[in-house]
């Protein structure tokens, strides 16, 4: 039976997926560098900064040590960002104030760092509905690996499979199926409804009997 239920944050609770993509290139614009939209939505898309300045520098050369100044303003332009734009949704509050009346629980695993993730979960109205939060701060390795599920699992005491992983992109998809959970794909923020959790949730719970 599905007890918890553990969301990635970006393109998942928050549309935010645009707003990491202008935060790193107006960074990136500094130095003459750039990602373009084919390669953030085919190679980046759900790495976590470091990981994309990495790549970035194996690949156009972009000089490592500018990769702690890049990853500060990147920061710094999100926050921007997220100031103007993040705003609450009223499906998500819907679905999640649902899903804790139910007596779900529920936790958020996503590769941004906290301070990111706490800012637009509040400005989204969406941090009193969650347990804990899990950034990339908290474990070595990042998703594709499924270091952040298995945290989030074993902090509530619950094996995989009675956990459901909302995800939308593939290397958290990779990550969410490597940890054991159950995992509900979904395209868009839009998705993300008490609807389609609750359907998900109905066949992980009968396929188990």
């Amino acid at each position: 039976m599905i007890k918890a239920v553990i969301f990635d944050m970006d393109g998942v609770l928050i549309e935010a997926k645009e707003w990491h993509y202008e935060a790193l290139n107006r960074a990136l614009r500094l130095f003459g560098f750039e990602i373009s939209r084919h390669d953030h939505l085919t190679t980046f898309d759900g790495l976590p900064t470091k990981r994309k300045l990495q790549m970035l520098s194996s690949v156009d050369n972009l000089p490592v040590r500018l990769h702690d100044f890049i990853n500060d303003m990147k920061q710094r332009y999100t926050m921007e960002i997220v100031n103007a734009q993040c705003k609450p949704r009223f499906n998500h509050e819907f679905a999640l104030s649902k899903l804790q009346a139910l007596g779900y629980r529920m936790a958020v695993a996503s590769n941004s760092v906290r301070n990111s993730i706490e800012m637009m979960m509040q400005r989204a109205e969406l941090d009193r509905y969650m347990d804990f939060i899990i950034s990339n701060q908290d474990v070595t390795k990042p998703k594709p690996a499924p270091d952040m599920y298995n945290l989030a699992i074993s902090k509530m005491g619950l094996q995989p499979t009675e956990c459901l992983i909302v995800e939308d992109n593939e290397n958290g998809i990779k990550a969410a199926r490597a940890s054991g959970a159950h995992v509900l794909e979904v395209e868009t923020v839009d998705d993300v409804n008490f609807a389609n959790i609750m359907r998900s949730i109905a066949a992980c719970d009968a396929a188990g009997h």
